[in-house]
């Protein structure tokens, strides 16, 4: 009976404008910063989903990227937090594995390819 009840409200607050994307796929997420001159801002962030974790509303994302000097960036961010403004998908690729953890051994162009 509690499954259900938690599930009832936690029903208010799932997203529902959230894009169909996948591991492999590029997106770019826009999170909410806290700014000194503007008060809040988005910042985006753009790489590759190597994870998705959890379901319902305790679902996770893991974005990769390579920032500069070619070192790679990771951010875990929950989907349905009020921190996520808007995601985009911005490319599709075809992945064969579930968590693509390798590409966090791969530097420079090879970190872009799956």
């Amino acid at each position: 009976m509690n499954v259900k009840v938690i599930s009832q409200v936690e029903q208010k607050y799932i997203k529902k404008d959230i894009p169909a994307f996948k591991v492999g796929d590029t997106v770019r997420l826009g999170l909410k910063v806290a700014d000194a001159k503007a008060g809040e801002r988005i910042q985006y962030f753009e790489g590759i989903v190597i994870a998705i974790s959890g379901s319902g509303l305790r679902k996770n994302v893991t974005v990769r990227k390579i920032g500069a000097n070619g070192i790679g960036v990771e951010r875990i961010v929950p989907l349905h937090a009020p921190v996520l403004a808007s995601i985009e998908k911005v490319a599709e690729n075809k992945a064969r594995r579930a968590k693509l953890y390798y590409l966090r051994g791969r530097t420079g162009k090879a970190a872009m390819t799956l």
